[in-house]
């Protein structure tokens, strides 16, 4: 595997490395020892799947003491995936980073606690795979908005599907990773 640091802390791309012949190709996509001391041994896993183009999911993240390491890759279609750096003793504190995952380029991204993700889907039918350690407890469930001025992303799109959970995260200053004290959605 290929494991790069993006621009923002404790976000990093993963991509597999092909071992292609006649039949096609073998990859692995997670592992202990690929991860190079990277927390990989995952708790479960998940998968969202997500009808139309144009839907929003997100920013979510779990707070404080119970933020999860996440490894997130597109599995059919294609999507606009974003973390949010949400830690305040971050060097990229309040910083975005988005990469487009799809089922083709087989892209990952590999989310620390603290930073909140969220993706808007650029295709209809569209499936994200997630390996996460840590357990999710609805208590600490946590949001913020995807168009906050604060962050300023960059999105591809507006959103067309977007739940009223999501639609109503706050703004910042929200109750944020360290310290939080807000209500759970």
């Amino acid at each position: 595997m290929i494991i790069k640091q993006t621009p923002l802390a404790g976000l990093w791309e993963v991509r597999p490395e092909f071992r292609r012949d006649e039949r096609g190709f073998f990859a692995r996509t997670s592992g202990l020892q690929e991860f190079g001391g990277l927390p990989a041994d995952w708790t479960y896993s998940a998968v969202s799947w997500n009808a139309r183009r144009g839907t929003l999911r997100g920013l979510h993240y779990q707070a404080d003491p119970f933020g999860e390491y996440k490894l997130v890759r597109c599995t059919r279609g294609r999507v606009f995936d974003v973390a949010v750096d949400l830690r305040r003793d971050s060097s990229t504190y309040g910083r975005w980073h988005g990469l487009e995952l799809t089922a083709e380029n087989y892209a990952a991204l590999y989310f620390s606690p603290g930073l909140a993700h969220g993706f808007l889907t650029l295709a209809d039918d569209v499936e994200i795979f997630y390996q996460i350690k840590g357990n999710y407890r609805p208590e600490a469930a946590r949001g913020v908005r995807w168009d906050d001025p604060a962050f300023s992303i960059d999105w591809p799109g507006p959103p067309m599907v977007i739940s009223p959970a999501d639609a109503s995260w706050p703004y910042l200053p929200a109750p944020l990773i360290n310290g939080d004290s807000g209500s759970s959605k």
